[in-house]
């Protein structure tokens, strides 16, 4: 993720928007019980937390794939392999 958007995340002040979502009582339960013992001052932002989680991680897996798309692509034009890794090389210093 880049640091930026990582830093906007990270603001406790983000606006927040009201939604409902169906879910099973026994996972409510659940969350209710494991909360505290994580923590969290309750279920919901147990909930957050959780499905933050799985966003940030599914955000990097897609982001990766189209960084390897990317990278197949250019060697399939002819980019060598060590313009490649230099061009890598001063993208993740940053």
């Amino acid at each position: 993720m880049k640091t930026e958007a990582l830093k906007a995340r990270l603001n406790r002040n983000r606006p927040m928007t009201t939604i409902t979502i169906r879910m099973p009582e026994d996972v409510i339960e659940d969350l209710k019980r494991v909360a505290p013992l994580l923590g969290f001052s309750g279920y919901q932002p147990l909930a957050r937390a959780y499905i933050g989680q799985g966003l940030r991680t599914d955000l990097e897996r897609l982001e990766g794939d189209t960084v390897s798309a990317l990278i197949a692509s250019l060697k399939r034009h002819g980019v060598s392999d060590a313009i490649l890794q230099e061009a890598l090389g001063e993208v993740t210093q940053k």
